[in-house]
């Protein structure tokens, strides 16, 4: 039985599938790229708009390089159907795994999950992720979208379980893409959330206190840091809420269960 799970719904790797998943001997390594090259092809066969994002994207954008027995693919809810169909058709076992936001594709021990939101729905993907991806060659394949470092930031903002914090990748990114992000559209991404853009950029100046100033634009943080001194002036929320859920939804369980806290989604009686 497979138990490759996401932990929360984003790019997460519940504890255990991460071991299993990454590749260790050469043979290993010529096995996974001869299958990135396949899958890719195939891919870009079968005529659905996708883009990389994972442990690619991440090589994309800092050059960290993670050798995974997996592709994350991303598309539109709309396109998966017609992936999985083709897919099946060329062979492969497919797997509806959760209609609100994965699918899985199989050959061997190899995979790929096709991404299409996360299940807090907040990283929805649609058009607008495709009019920023940058084109690149990867496995002997070219003009293969990747997420672009916004995208990535975005979606990696709400990965903070237990099982895995993606701070570092965030921060690796705004290290070597910072001064050509498009701050503002990642601020429209993250608006609802603001305060998560706000402590991963007072995270990133605590781990590189000699490259912030060059990086995090002087604007954004006063903005950020007003937003934030503004909420003392407001009184506090008449429902108790714990946002927690959304970024980690086991441990804040105890919040919404025990201790009387509303989860983050709003529910009709």
């Amino acid at each position: 039985m497979r138990t490759a799970v996401r932990a929360s719904g984003q790019e997460i790797l519940q504890t255990g599938r991460k071991s299993k998943a990454m590749i260790v001997t050469e043979e290993q390594k010529r096995e996974a790229h001869a299958f990135y090259h396949e899958a890719l092809v195939l891919l870009k066969e079968c005529g659905a708009p996708f883009m990389l994002g994972g442990a690619f994207s991440m090589f994309h954008h800092t050059g960290i390089y993670r050798d995974t027995k997996d592709l994350d693919v991303f598309c539109k809810a709309s396109d998966y159907p017609k992936i999985l169909k083709f897919f099946q058709g060329k062979g492969y076992e497919v797997q509806v795994y959760d209609v609100r936001w994965l699918m899985k594709i199989y050959k061997g021990e190899y995979f790929i999950d096709i991404i299409f939101d996360t299940t807090n729905n907040i990283c929805t993907v649609d058009d607008t992720w495709f009019e920023h991806a940058p084109t690149t060659e990867f496995a002997g394949v070219s003009d293969i979208k990747m997420l672009a470092a916004e995208e990535l930031i975005f979606c990696k903002s709400y990965v903070q379980n237990r099982e895995r914090y993606d701070g570092a990748d965030i921060n690796h990114v705004l290290l070597k893409k910072g001064k050509d992000l498009d701050w503002k559209r990642l601020l429209r991404r993250l608006d609802r959330h603001w305060h998560l853009l706000l402590s991963h950029l007072l995270l990133f100046q605590f781990v590189y206190p000699s490259d912030y100033r060059e990086i995090i634009p002087q604007w954004l943080f006063e903005e950020l840091l007003e937003r934030a001194r503004t909420q003392y002036d407001l009184p506090s929320p008449m429902e108790k809420v714990c946002r927690g859920t959304i970024i980690d939804n086991t441990q804040y369980q105890v919040d919404v269960k025990e201790w009387g806290y509303l989860a983050s989604t709003i529910k009709t009686t």
